[in-house]
């Protein structure tokens, strides 16, 4: 078994690795996310201080559905495309879309996030994890400009500051010929309300850059494709392999707008 100990904002990784464990385990899972099971399994940690449940899961799992489906999209018509998937935590992505062997994988997180995804995760020809914070923006050297590039960011940019989150997009858009941002992003609303967060509260960790309209980033020389708030993030087909009391959750999400769009999942171009 590993020993974990993350502090502050690197355990809520762990959150969302558990959350998609507890999918997996469903009879009708959303992601079926086997991997994550079974890095669960082979860490020593106190899942259940991180206040995520069957019920509370869900939200891990259907903001994971719809940024796998845009990726899995890109990679369909660029299958030599390069990905960087920033702030990656135990997240187990490129288990899940298999990308085949001519697009490159980045992974890239904190130097301890990479060394235990080195004990726990097979290593494959075309992945390469960078131990570093995504903001020692040094990083980006690593990695070849030459390709058409898939940004990936689930559960990054609301740690950052905007001044470093704006940095950050402005250089990855100016690194690469073309490509696409797909990211989540929370509104101002959802950062004064982050106590709210059971796994934010209870990591003890802090939330600083809201984006009240993902607009905004356009001025860096990208160009939105698709914006879904919360409400909208499960498709039909979804829906019906949820509880009763989850789908009226998210239904009643509608009637609570400034709720629903507190979480953006949005895909851009560049």
């Amino acid at each position: 078994m590993e020993k974990v100990h993350f502090t502050e904002e690197k355990a809520t990784m762990l959150a969302t690795l558990y959350g998609r464990a507890l999918d997996s385990r469903e009879a009708e899972p959303v992601l079926g996310d086997r991997a994550a099971d079974e890095a669960v399994r082979q860490i020593d940690y106190d899942f259940a201080k991180l206040g995520i449940t069957r019920d509370s899961a869900v939200s891990v799992v259907l903001r994971a559905k719809p940024i796998d489906e845009w990726a899995a999209a890109y990679l369909a018509q660029h299958p030599d495309a390069i990905v960087l998937h920033l702030g990656c935590g135990m997240d187990t992505r490129f288990q899940r879309l298999a990308p085949p062997e001519t697009v490159h994988w980045y992974d890239v997180d904190y130097p301890e996030v990479v060394e235990l995804r080195e004990k726990l995760y097979a290593p494959a020809p075309n992945h390469t994890n960078i131990g570093t914070s995504v903001t020692d923006f040094e990083w980006l050297d690593q990695v070849p400009s030459d390709r058409p590039a898939l940004i990936v960011a689930e559960g990054l940019t609301m740690y950052l500051t905007p001044e470093t989150g704006n940095e950050l997009v402005r250089r990855l858009v100016a690194k690469f010929p073309s490509g696409e941002l797909i990211c989540d992003v929370f509104s101002k609303f959802g950062i004064k309300a982050q106590k709210l967060n059971t796994p934010v509260r209870r990591a003890k960790a802090t939330l600083h850059w809201g984006i009240d309209d993902p607009h905004e980033l356009e001025r860096h020389g990208l160009d939105l494709m698709s914006s879904l708030d919360a409400a909208h993030w499960s498709q039909p087909e979804v829906m019906a392999r949820l509880r009763p009391f989850t789908r009226f959750q998210l239904r009643m999400l509608k009637y609570f707008p400034a709720m629903a769009r507190m979480a953006h999942i949005v895909r851009y171009r560049f």
